[in-house]
């Protein structure tokens, strides 16, 4: 017998999630039942979880409202003499 999960995720979060499965060759819905399979195999989270630094907290908040954020680069020697700048 097979059971239904419903959530409610972020548009931006659903989206860019769609986005990586389906390089990956994966619908959602698949991506999912690996998750929940592994986590079931391993007895937990199938990856390691911690509490982000204070550094990493302020970008996860910043991403979120969407400040401080750093313009697109031509490539990555614009990008990388820009973070020498600061």
């Amino acid at each position: 017998m097979s059971r239904t999960i419903q959530l409610r995720v972020d548009d931006v979060l659903k989206s860019a999630a769609d986005e990586l499965f389906a390089s990956l060759g994966l619908d959602t819905s698949t991506a999912i039942r690996i998750f929940l399979t592994m986590s079931v195999e391993t007895g937990g989270l199938p990856f390691e979880v911690k509490n982000p630094n204070l550094s990493l907290r302020q970008a996860m908040d910043d991403v979120l409202n969407k400040i401080n954020l750093s313009k697109p680069y031509k490539n990555a020697k614009d990008a990388i003499n820009a973070m020498l700048e600061d």
